[in-house]
């Protein structure tokens, strides 16, 4: 789909040089204009205005202060205001919280500890980035509930776990809210983790959440999905958190992290063009008023795949796009556009890693752009090397090959390959790009086919025809309609298997052929094996002899965890068997 362009007319005051340059905001995006501003022009007078006590702080590091990872609240300051004022001649003033921009007057208004201040301005740039959703529940204003947006929530938190809490809840398993269930767990606490959607980490797919959440239960979090808290219930001595499903979580703290919106109310009274809450920028982040530029969370962004139109609350794509704001206001001939965002996140919990970029299957489908899902679970280096593990990968790929999205997790080497992904997306790759990719391999570090290759080789055979894959939301349909043929051990087969599977190990499927044509019975057969590898094998097996075959996607560790908790009702095991 191809992005849809926003385009602002240039009146002659924006391409004067501008002599004040104001800033609203004083974090990711709002510093990075203010910063490079001063690289370009050492001329110009640059006022950053921020609301809080603190600018250029590290907002990704908050969870791991309150766990006490990071010992020093002051590791998170990136820069002070006299820092940046040392270094770059900034005059950075908080505590100054803007409540009016006059656009025809070129003035905004902040409301300090001293009264409302009028500030003029050459050119403005809007960065004030996204403020937690506070859902209208009974007791949600409890003093035991906290946000975890800025420093001094970080603070209060971590002070409250060393004063002695013993029981969290955290309302939301975002990326926030699954590094704050960690951190807590990791400092002593009981800690329950509760999520409306269906799983954990929502835009990851349901086959990877859900190695998130056996891992989330692993650290000893309680976690509680496909619910939602419908009260706090404040007490003398501890809150309690109360469920949809009737759960009633006693806490001492209480996260709240379900959701930001853009901060933007100020800038929308002022006649800002915005899109559900958030500011509308052209690909130089110029809005709707004249000499008024925007960039970070609180603005409209599109999606490099899809084409939807939403803010992208990331650290990353805010940093860049405010050094490419900064270039349009000072050197607009030459000013790069803001690409439309990837997307890419990764986060830790415990042992595993869990990433994404690009679009996933729900949006895809919502766009709707055609496309395989592949599956695949290599080592993240030789297999023959000490400490190799699996990682398990899911990629998207459209008809005409392109990389739409990909996602990962496992214990190591899933940052780098999502690294690459996301650098596939950006340059347009296909799946046979993939396949040339020439990436560094020695034995510790990478593979002579990497994870990143074998996903290219995989879904060029899926898209040219050598490969044709059934899923694992296709179970139901494959048992009423299909012999399923497990191509595993013995052994394997043993330990959990589809219900009315014939079990032919690979080695000896061409010997076998017959028993499998009887008991197909002119029905489709439906390959598996444990990760995808060896039913590949019999699929071309199967194929080079007539028979109509498909091999499931990533095999049974991918149908495992698509089941998730249902997997041990959906499969039968030789204790089962034993009864």
């Amino acid at each position: 789909m191809a992005p849809r362009e926003n385009t602002f007319e240039t009146t002659p005051d924006d391409s004067a040089r501008p002599t004040r340059i104001v800033v609203v905001g004083g974090v990711a995006a709002g510093m990075s204009a203010a910063a490079r501003a001063r690289r370009l022009d050492e001329s110009a007078e640059i006022v950053v205005l921020d609301r809080g006590e603190h600018v250029s702080f590290a907002g990704c590091g908050l969870p791991y202060h309150v766990g006490g990872e990071i010992a020093s609240a002051d590791a998170l300051l990136v820069q002070t205001p006299d820092s940046l004022r040392a270094a770059l001649n900034l005059d950075v003033r908080t505590r100054h919280d803007v409540v009016a921009l006059d656009a025809a007057a070129r003035t905004v208004t902040a409301r300090t500890p001293d009264g409302d201040r009028t500030i003029a301005y050459d050119a403005l740039v809007l960065a004030p980035g996204a403020q937690a959703v506070r859902p209208p529940l009974p007791g949600i204003d409890s003093p035991r509930v906290r946000t975890l947006r800025t420093v001094p929530d970080a603070v209060t938190l971590r002070g409250w776990v060393g004063a002695g809490a013993r029981r969290a809840v955290v309302l939301g398993a975002g990326f926030i809210g699954l590094e704050a269930a960690e951190q807590l767990a990791a400092a002593g606490l009981d800690v329950a983790l509760v999520e409306l959607a269906d799983h954990v980490l929502p835009p990851l797919e349901a086959e990877l959440a859900s190695l998130v959440r056996d891992e989330l239960t692993r650290l000893g979090i309680a976690v509680h999905e496909a619910t939602a808290a419908t009260a706090v219930e404040p007490g003398p001595e501890h809150d309690v958190v109360v469920l949809g499903d009737g759960a009633r979580l006693p806490a001492d703290l209480v996260v709240l992290s379900v959701g930001v919106r853009p901060d933007t109310a100020v800038f929308e009274a002022a006649g800002i063009a915005t899109e559900r809450g958030a500011i509308v920028v052209d690909a130089h982040g110029r809005t709707s008023l004249p000499g008024v530029w925007a960039a970070g969370d609180a603005v409209v962004s599109t999606h490099a795949v899809t084409g939807a139109r939403r803010p992208v609350p990331l650290a990353g794509p805010a940093n860049r796009a405010g050094r490419q704001v900064a270039d349009a206001i000072l050197r607009p001939a030459t000013a790069r556009p803001i690409p439309p965002a990837v997307g890419t996140a990764i986060v830790r919990v415990g042992t595993l890693a869990a990433g994404l970029t690009g679009a996933n299957r729900a949006e895809l489908d919502a766009a709707g752009i055609a496309h395989h899902t592949i599956h695949l679970h290599p080592s993240q280096h030789a297999g023959w090397f000490p400490g190799a593990t699996q990682v398990h990968l899911v990629l998207h790929v459209g008809e005409d090959g392109r990389i739409l999205g990909a996602q990962a997790a496992g214990a190591d080497g899933v940052d780098k390959r999502l690294d690459v992904l996301a650098t596939s997306i950006r340059g347009g790759l296909t799946a046979e790009d993939l396949v040339d990719l020439d990436l560094a391999y020695a034995p510790p570090f990478g593979a002579a086919k990497d994870p990143v290759n074998l996903a290219g080789m995989l879904a060029a055979n899926v898209l040219d025809g050598t490969l044709r894959l059934w899923h694992a939301a296709d179970l139901d349909d494959v048992e009423a309609t299909a012999l399923v043929l497990d191509v595993r051990s013995a052994a394997e087969f043993a330990s959990a298997h589809l219900p009315g599977a014939l079990n032919v190990p690979h080695t000896e499927l061409r010997a076998r052929l017959a028993e499998v044509r009887d008991a197909a019975a002119g029905r489709p057969v439906r390959v598996t094996c444990q990760s995808g590898v060896r039913a590949h094998i019999a699929h071309r097996v199967l194929v080079a002899n007539g028979f109509d075959s498909a091999s499931l996607s990533g095999g049974m560790l991918t149908l495992r965890a698509a089941l998730g908790r249902a997997a041990d009702a959906r499969l039968v095991t030789e204790e089962v068997l034993a009864r």
